[in-house]
């Protein structure tokens, strides 16, 4: 005769909780049951072995949809339960199945998926109705037992011949007006793409019979849903390159091979599996705030999460994969991590795999890493520049840089390599290309003294380097920045002489310009060119540029200093100028400014000033 039985207080309200509240997606309930089945068979295999009683058996899951009667079956030959276990384990919903075999038989090495009693539940948020027909070794008969999820449950035994245990779901009717469409999980392509999804890796084979129409005939077949074993707990020895890759292509929607594929495995004190992957090239809204970076987390084979954004930095973002490990402390629902320790752990190794595969592959494959670092490269640059450098001693070494000597990429370590005995630090210059910068001015006395100059042509890459200040205690110094400590003593001297004599046409050239330059000053840099802006302290040029393209920003100025080629013939040409009439050499100020402004690459600030200037100059050497 049926018993029926009242849920305790407080596991109505934690149902009542589950079914509306603790899962964000009512199609998560196929995998807790799924789950549940595979911990029910691990128990029967597990006491097998040691109690005769209990058979041996080819351990399965079955689902049976019946879109006659709307209903759900999923069933397995696990452990089954007793009447007592029963109504410990869905009559009271705080105990816990797995939990307390777990305790009873101390043994640590029992791969458990979750703790039955709890998942369980979440059926309820697409029946109205559950049907649990189970028999357990330890029981002389089946038992019954059926819940509508609100306030009572009964229980009836039955006969069962087979141990296992069979769960119906009732399904809900479509709710058309709130858009919940429960019959479908009754359609075999539905629940296929469940357990592709959520189960593919459960260990048992998960089987559906199918109908086959062929000629008019029909015939039923059975289909295997689950792969069972993933490719990253197969021995590295037996997975094949183009399995590999062809995992990837359908794991995360690539049409390209992954350029360097990471797969390792920790024991110990933490546990895990990770396979990770770089793509061969970079997703068109990589540097875009839409793109979402994370790997996919699993637990036990069973897939949690999507992109867990906490299992590495963002200057790693451009990993796609996942982690697999039974360590990972979970909530009741399994989509939320309860504890968030055993994946800082996971993160801090993966950071440091990932950071130890890169520099291999600098050293080891150069040609696959620099198709690495054209795609990445600012990314490496963002991770040095946030934080005020915090991550600078970890990725200095894998940012490369072209030079003035050379269409190569090199490292800072390079660069130091073979850097003149003499040369006190690292010189670099900003610009678009590499051709701009090399016909940059400041480059004169670069060329004259065989200075090798750092190449900087991504808008990051001057933040980067004033975050960085110098690299194994060798200062970084720009080229187009007021000192760069090039002169000798003999220089230096015979620089404040000719500063001395041309200090009346210096100071008229500067009063012109008025607040456009913060001075005016001969110049010991240039070689071949006549004039040439640099950057006084504080921002630079190149960053001035920069910052101008963002919101409220049009009051940032570099502080300009306009450098003259004392030993050019158009300065010798502007002090006969100025000797014959002083008011010109406003004219010619503003031309020369000018003119280094279109240098530098900077905007001219007043076209119509500079046009009418040249054409007024042109018009007096014609006469």
């Amino acid at each position: 005769m049926a018993k029926t039985k009242q849920f305790k207080t407080e596991s109505k309200k934690l149902l009542h909780l589950m079914t509306h509240s603790i899962y964000t997606q009512k199609e998560i309930f196929l995998r807790e049951l799924i789950s549940n089945a595979s911990d029910a068979i691990d128990k029967r295999h597990f006491l097998s072995l040691t109690d005769t009683s209990i058979p041996a058996e080819t351990y399965e899951i079955w689902i049976t949809p019946d879109e006659v009667n709307n209903t759900l079956i999923i069933t397995d030959n696990g452990i089954g339960f007793t009447e007592e276990e029963l109504i410990n384990n869905l009559g009271t919903i705080a105990e816990s199945g797995s939990k307390s075999f777990l305790e009873k038989m101390d043994e640590k090495n029992l791969d458990l998926i979750g703790q039955f009693g709890v998942g369980f539940y979440s059926a309820f948020m697409v029946a109205d109705e559950v049907t649990v027909e189970t028999r357990s070794p330890y029981a002389s008969t089946g038992y019954k037992w059926t819940s509508n999820g609100e306030t009572s449950y009964t229980i009836d035994e039955i006969e069962k011949e087979t141990l296992g245990t069979t769960i119906t779901l009732n399904l809900r009717q479509d709710d058309e007006e709130n858009e919940e469409t429960f019959s479908t999980y009754t359609k075999p392509y539905t629940l296929r793409s469940l357990v592709k999804k959520y189960s593919d890796y459960v260990r048992y084979p998960i089987n559906m019979m199918v109908t086959n129409k062929k000629d008019e005939k029909e015939s039923q077949e059975v289909e295997t849903l689950n792969q069972m074993v993933p490719i990253w707990k197969r021995s590295k020895a037996d997975i094949k390159d183009e399995d590999m890759n062809a995992f990837y292509k359908h794991q995360f929607g690539d049409y390209e091979d992954p350029l360097k594929v990471i797969h390792t495995s920790v024991e110990g004190m933490l546990t895990y599996t990770a396979l990770l992957f770089i793509p061969k090239k970079a997703p068109y809204d990589f540097y875009s705030e839409k793109y979402e970076k994370g790997l996919q987390l699993y637990s036990k084979g069973v897939f949690i999460q999507d992109k867990n954004k906490d299992l590495f930095p963002d200057y790693f973002k451009f990993v796609k994969g996942l982690v697999d490990s039974a360590d990972i402390s979970l909530n009741i629902s399994r989509e939320v991590l309860q504890q968030n320790h055993q994946v800082k752990k996971i993160a801090a190794h993966l950071e440091k795999k990932i950071k130890s595969e890169l520099e291999s592959m600098l050293l080891h494959e150069k040609e696959t890493y620099l198709t690495f670092y054209e795609n990445y490269k600012n990314t490496l640059k963002y991770g040095i520049y946030e934080s005020f450098g915090l991550n600078k001693e970890k990725l200095q070494d894998l940012i490369l840089f072209k030079t003035n000597k050379s269409d190569d990429y090199l490292t800072l370590k390079e660069y130091i390599e073979r850097k003149q005995i003499d040369q006190h630090a690292i010189y670099y210059a900003t610009g678009k290309s590499k051709q701009s910068i090399l016909n940059l001015p400041q480059m004169d006395i670069m060329k004259d003294k065989d200075l090798e100059v750092l190449l900087f042509t991504d808008e990051i890459d001057e933040f980067m380097i004033q975050v960085m200040q110098s690299y194994n205690e060798v200062p970084f110094k720009s080229i187009q920045q007021a000192d760069t400590d090039l002169m000798d003593e003999t220089k230096k001297e015979d620089l404040k002489s000719k500063e001395k004599d041309n200090k009346d046409i210096m100071k008229a050239i500067k009063k012109a310009l008025k607040d456009k330059v913060k001075d005016v000053k001969l110049s010991y840099r240039l070689k071949e060119s006549a004039v040439c802006l640099v950057s006084g302290e504080g921002i630079s040029m190149e960053m001035e540029k920069v910052l101008k393209q963002m919101p409220n920003a049009k009051d940032i100025h570099a502080d300009k200093i306009l450098e003259i080629n004392p030993d050019h013939e158009l300065f010798q040409a502007l002090k006969v100028i100025y000797e014959k009439d002083e008011k010109k050499i406003n004219e010619y100020a503003s031309i020369l400014y000018h003119q280094a402004l279109l240098i530098e690459g900077l905007p001219i600030e007043d076209p119509t000033e500079f046009s009418n200037h040249l054409v007024k100059l042109m018009i007096d050497s014609s006469k």
